[in-house]
């Protein structure tokens, strides 16, 4: 991964991933996604949600670089944050 995320970009692309799939709802609202009941994020939320997704994949993909072993729960996360943020998961 490159460097640190543009948030705002991220944030409009999400917004249009979000209509694309779930329709237009309003915020707070929850909708099923993947089997998974997901929150349409405020910018506020989605902030701290997509920059925990960053670093954690960050670390990942440096973790695969170096050879480590990778802990099942690392990528169960990476799964359910890309599924909360309508992205597809890298894992």
């Amino acid at each position: 991964m490159s460097g640190p995320p543009d948030i705002e970009k991220a944030y409009s692309e999400y917004l249009e991933r979000f209509t694309e799939t779930a329709g237009d709802h309003d915020f707070g609202a929850f909708v099923k996604h993947e089997g998974r009941l997901v929150k349409k994020l405020q910018l506020d939320e989605f902030d701290s949600l997509y920059t925990e997704y960053y670093d954690l994949a960050k670390r990942y993909f440096e973790s695969l670089d170096r050879g480590d072993t990778i802990n099942d729960i690392v990528v169960r996360m990476l799964r359910q944050k890309a599924t909360e943020l309508f992205l597809t998961s890298p894992v």
